[in-house]
């Protein structure tokens, strides 16, 4: 077990990144779960297998923290992890029709492993992988570890050598920041975001969180939940979060593309230059007085209810993860993207750096 404490102008008790072992893979290899503790009080434990975030404590109205996101306390509920609670994705977030796209006249096929399509960089996408630790150090900005990945010409299907870096940081504005880079030898496909369920308050579902997500467009799919190419204006229709909504609002309209998501399961476009870090949505769970605000660099965001949690696993302290327990919020490039050229590319070439921010903000209200 090791721990870093930061030694210049602050409180070594309360800023500090502790180390140690979880567990092991079956091949042997170890993995090891660093928590990081900011000296404001959040808390967040982090693991070298698929970059997972087993923790992450918000302080409520009356200043108590608890564990807002879904999870395990064991590597073994991890490593099958069907829902991926926590963690890092790529090469490619969300689907790709049929596993199949072409980069300058060049067909690929990737994992085919969600129905006729791929999902989340195939069967073993960067959620599986055993990330090396590069820096686990507390910085002016508060503690911080970065996770290493080179992924193979050729893995899960998907062109080029890319070499990946992640760099979580713990802020002292209450926040939890990710930072993406990225680089490829061959041109190839990336798409990178972070799946973590929320659940603010440790309710039995999610459906009284209220919810604001700027935008005025969404991706209509088709029923195999492939993005069609229409942006369908949200005006009056359920889909639309302009002003905050509670989840559960809406969530049961007679809405067919509800019926395909069996509830929200689609990506907005967010109302933003492309590029340019901005708020991409907003939630404040009433009861608790919690707010999270996800500020991200990406052009979309997928919202995801929760619909395929069935109370089938049970997470941490032995709670059940029952029907929309909790939700997600990933903002990403949009799904299938390498296969619909209107949509923002997502084409990595060689000498191009690849950079994605997500930030992850709490607040009380």
């Amino acid at each position: 077990m090791h721990s870093w404490r930061v030694r210049d102008g602050f409180a070594m008790s309360e800023t500090k990144i502790h180390r140690e072992l979880l567990g092991k893979l079956p091949c042997g290899a170890r993995v090891e779960r660093f928590s990081l503790a900011s000296r404001t009080g959040m808390a967040a434990d982090i693991l070298s297998y698929g970059g997972i975030v087993t923790r992450l404590t918000a302080p409520d109205k009356q200043g108590h923290y608890a564990d807002v996101v879904l999870g395990h306390r064991t590597l073994s509920g991890y490593l099958a992890n069907p829902q991926y609670f926590g963690c890092l994705i790529g090469r490619n977030a969300n689907r790709i029709r049929h596993g199949q796209f072409s980069i300058d006249g060049v067909r690929y096929a990737v994992d085919i492993n969600a129905g006729p399509h791929s999902l989340h960089g195939g069967r073993r996408g960067f959620d599986k992988v055993l990330w090396n630790v590069t820096e686990a150090e507390v910085s002016a900005d508060g503690p911080r570890l970065r996770l290493d990945y080179v992924s193979p010409d050729g893995e899960q299907g998907y062109p080029g050598t890319l070499s990946v870096s992640v760099v979580y940081t713990l802020a002292d504005d209450d926040s939890l920041r990710l930072e993406y880079t990225a680089t490829t030898d061959r041109p190839t496909v990336v798409n990178l975001t972070q799946h973590s369920y929320f659940n603010l308050n440790g309710a039995p579902d999610v459906l009284g969180h209220v919810l604001r997500i700027p935008a005025q467009r969404v991706l209509s799919t088709d029923d195999t939940q492939i993005p069609t190419g229409e942006l369908r204006d949200v005006t009056g229709s359920p889909f639309d979060f302009r002003l905050p909504t509670a989840i559960g609002e809406r969530i049961g309209a007679d809405d067919e593309q509800l019926r395909i998501g069996n509830g929200y399961d689609h990506n907005w476009v967010i109302d933003k230059p492309a590029g340019e870090l901005g708020l991409v949505a907003s939630v404040l769970e009433p009861a608790s007085g919690r707010r999270l605000e996800v500020l991200a660099t990406a052009p979309g965001l997928q919202f995801y209810s929760g619909n395929s949690l069935d109370g089938s696993l049970r997470g941490k302290d032995g709670r059940v993860y029952g029907f929309r327990s909790g939700f997600c919020l990933e903002p990403q490039g949009f799904p299938d993207s390498p296969n619909q050229p209107a949509f923002p590319s997502v084409c990595l070439r060689p000498g191009e750096i690849y950079r994605s921010t997500i930030i992850q903000r709490f607040s009380v209200q």
